[in-house]
């Protein structure tokens, strides 16, 4: 093959046909031609020249690329595809419509942080102003996670199940339960108060209780759950009763202190069963119910999407967002006609007989 001439094609006796074997810029160009006659070599050495020529000219071309999005076009797709807007109108506003997705760095968002949120506390700018911004550039750039469709029933109890249960849990003698100081139902009154995991509930100590707010400081779990406060409604408190000043604030039903294993949260599972069983619900009810049925109660009676978000420490929102459409409209009366207020500021007392209505925001 001269030098001058890589394309030149060499006729194979073992594949019957006039081959190629060439490189344009990187790529090798390595196959027959499909003529099938040895005496054809004019013919071969024409159609191998062509396909030399025809690579190099395609390798010189440009590759054109469709010019990146607009920030506001790339982020208004992202919502459409299930991203959380919460945080992004400000963003927007900031930037402009004109703003290309690409051309926002570090530099910009530094001085973003600065003009929205110039008195925040760099956990808040990281969580309403980076953590945004990064999502929508990745979303922009296919990296971000494929979300599937949320098809699965979510089980949480009605506030007459609750009672049911509740009921159940305060008359541990009548079921056989040797529970004397009614730590069964003291852990079902803070998950249903809560949504705090089985796992949190039994490692929550004493010290992290504040009465004066009804907050309590949950440390979270490195994988799961975010650390965060949970605000109790005054009927979890009511339930609970004495909580001690520092140390395990659920101890197990014979009053020890749990000693935790890899699956900590099946721990209560044995005492929660027989109160389960004992109150008529099937299997598909665990301990893990109860956290599903507190943010289905909450969300239902204040519509507080940011609270929902907050309270229950998911480290994503996708699974919060099932809680938005699972309960009926009339749960919000029925809530608080068993005691069950969620709301952070329930509004003026009301007189006795006079309707109770739900402020939406």
């Amino acid at each position: 093959m001269g030098r001058n001439e890589p394309w030149r094609p060499t006729w194979s006796a073992a594949k019957n046909d006039w081959m190629v074997d060439f490189r344009v810029e990187g790529k090798r160009f390595r196959r027959g031609l499909g003529i099938r006659d040895e005496n054809l070599r004019q013919t071969a050495l024409n159609k191998a020249q062509a396909l030399y020529k025809s690579a190099w000219g395609e390798a010189l071309t440009p590759r054109t690329k469709d010019a990146p999005p607009s920030f506001k076009d790339a982020a208004d797709l992202y919502v459409q595809e299930g991203g959380e807007k919460r945080f992004l109108d400000k963003i927007l506003k900031h930037f402009g419509p004109h703003v290309r997705v690409d051309e926002i760095s570090h530099v910009d968002i530094a001085r973003a942080a600065r003009a929205i949120y110039p008195q925040a506390k760099p956990e808040t700018v990281r969580r309403q102003l980076r953590v945004p911004i990064r999502a929508v550039q990745n979303f922009a750039a296919g990296k971000r996670r494929e979300k599937l469709p949320d098809t699965r029933r979510t089980r949480w109890l009605t506030p007459e199940e609750a009672e049911n249960l509740l009921v159940v849990a305060a008359n541990p003698d009548a079921i056989g339960l040797r529970d004397p100081n009614l730590q069964t139902l003291r852990k079902i009154a803070f998950m249903l108060g809560t949504g705090a995991g089985p796992g949190e509930t039994m490692s929550a100590l004493g010290e992290n209780w504040n009465p004066a707010t009804r907050e309590w400081w949950l440390e979270g779990t490195k994988t799961v759950f975010r650390a965060r406060y949970v605000l109790l409604p005054t009927r979890a408190v009511e339930l609970i009763g004495h909580i001690p000043q520092s140390g395990p604030a659920f101890p197990a039903p014979d009053g020890q202190s749990y000693t935790f294993r890899k699956n900590r949260g099946g721990q209560m599972a044995v005492a929660f069963n027989k109160v389960r069983d004992a109150a008529g619900f099937g299997k598909d009810v665990t301990p893990y119910v109860l956290r599903h049925t507190r943010h289905s109660w909450a969300y239902s009676m204040t519509k507080d999407w940011g609270d929902l978000l907050d309270q229950g420490g998911w480290n994503r929102s996708d699974t919060a967002n099932r809680y938005r459409k699972i309960t009926p409209d009339d749960l919000g009366h029925r809530l608080l006609a068993h005691g069950w207020d969620f709301r952070r500021d329930p509004g003026p007392p009301v007189r006795f007989g006079e309707k109770v209505s739900l402020r939406r925001p």
